[in-house]
């Protein structure tokens, strides 16, 4: 029989709920192993009441909600690190009236809850389906549950006994699961677990949501990884890995270019079509010199330009006599650029018989402003892929005249000559 005077102890670690199945619990405080001890010895039964506040370490009176869970302990194990765990079974609600005695233990006057039949109402039955539909999708969702639970679910006949135990299963804080406890109609605490339980479903489906997502992401990263090990052996099964090293090479050259965004997109394509390919296959040196080539062009090397106009006409006269109209037309090409600064440079062509000094014409512009200068003779060609390259999916292509002496020059922006140009094809 229960007496209106019971021992309890302060639960830190645990919550309760009335008439739930055994439990094992951790007893810490030296009060708590006192309590569980003399009850355990007696066969009695003992009162478990929630702290306020979890972090206070001597609880007192003033520390403990109001209303906890009568049960019996139904084991008690001595651990081997000098700790006790007991095995308990809540029985009924109650609220505690007045403290007796707080040492050795507290011990207290309580009023022991009865609890009211289940209403035979269409609502009430509606919401204890509701609770069982709930929590089984929730036990789906979350991998630490078994999947047993939600057959042990269905098969709860009482509404009562439902209710505390998906209560004292809650993933819910000390505050909530107190608050369901508190409540004395049972109509009023399905309705409040019900929307508990709605709101921990939609925060279950959403972290399975974004575990599923990464989860995914990982898979797709564990691919990638395991075939890129597959491809390495294979390379080594076929003849080694001696381009590794020059595509390493390659990517950290292209790491001090400062390329426009369509070049730096084009070589890193390149890039990864090469490390797809084996050495020996012909495709491999086609790729490969076409990205060489790009890493050799001086895309952000230029020449200072000097637009001295007085020392330009002194070069232009120290290099050639006479030629009055060709030299003013040549410094007010220089002085419109000076002026201009960004503006695109217009081609000047020199016609004339041959030895009249058209080439050098062009070698004394270059050494007046300070430009390197690269002369193309154009002088029996016949394919003009020969001047602007070969598409690089044939066999031996090279590129075009003009790319390959800016390559040569080491410069982007050289005074160009492009000598004997209407001799092409003759």
């Amino acid at each position: 029989m229960l007496k209106d005077k019971l021992k309890f102890r302060a639960e830190d670690d645990t919550d309760f709920m009335p008439i739930i199945p055994v439990l094992p619990i951790t007893v810490g405080r030296d009060k708590s192993i006192k309590a569980v001890s003399d009850v355990y010895k007696t066969d009695k039964l003992i009162g478990v009441i929630a702290q306020k506040d979890a972090n206070i370490e001597e609880p007192e009176v003033k520390d403990l909600c109001k209303i906890g869970t009568v049960a019996k302990i139904v084991k008690l194990i001595k651990m081997p690190d000098g700790g006790t765990t007991i095995i308990i079974q809540g029985k009924k609600r109650f609220e505690w009236l007045e403290m007796v005695s707080e040492d050795p233990y507290f011990k207290a006057s309580i009023h022991l809850f009865t609890e009211e039949d289940a209403p035979d109402t269409a609502d009430f039955k509606a919401y204890i389906s509701t609770i069982k539909d709930l929590a089984s999708q929730i036990i789906q969702l979350s991998p630490n549950l078994p999947t047993e639970a939600s057959i042990i679910l269905k098969n709860i006949e009482n509404p009562a006994f439902l209710i505390n135990f998906v209560s004292s299963n809650l993933n819910s804080d000390l505050e909530e699961k107190q608050s369901l406890l508190e409540i004395n109609d049972i109509n009023d605490r399905s309705i409040r677990l019900v929307h508990i339980l709605q709101r921990e479903l939609q925060f279950a489906e959403l972290k399975d949501k974004v575990t599923n997502k990464t989860r995914t992401e990982l898979d797709k990263q564990q691919k990638d990884y395991f075939l890129q090990q597959q491809l390495k052996s294979i390379k080594e099964e076929l003849g080694g890995d001696t381009n590794e090293r020059e595509i390493a090479d390659m990517k950290k050259k292209a790491e001090m270019k400062k390329w426009p965004e369509s070049a730096k997109t084009a070589f890193k394509n390149g890039v990864q079509k090469l490390e797809r390919m084996h050495p020996s296959t012909p495709d491999y040196s086609v790729v490969y010199n076409h990205l060489d080539l790009m890493l050799d062009l001086p895309w952000d090397e230029l020449t200072a330009d000097n637009y001295d106009l007085k020392n330009a006409k002194k070069i232009l006269d120290i290099d050639h006599y006479g030629m009055i109209k060709i030299k003013s037309r040549i410094l007010e090409y220089l002085a419109v650029l000076k002026l201009k600064g960004d503006m695109k440079s217009p081609i000047l062509c020199f016609l004339g018989p041959p030895g009249i000094g058209k080439t050098s014409l062009g070698r004394s512009i270059a050494h007046a402003i300070g430009r390197k200068y690269v002369r193309l003779s154009l002088g029996g060609l016949h394919d003009e892929s020969e001047i602007r390259g070969h598409r690089k999916t044939y066999i031996g292509a090279m590129p075009g005249r003009i790319i390959q002496n800016i390559r040569k020059c080491k410069s982007s922006n050289p005074v160009m000559i492009l000598d004997e140009i209407d001799k092409i094809g003759s």
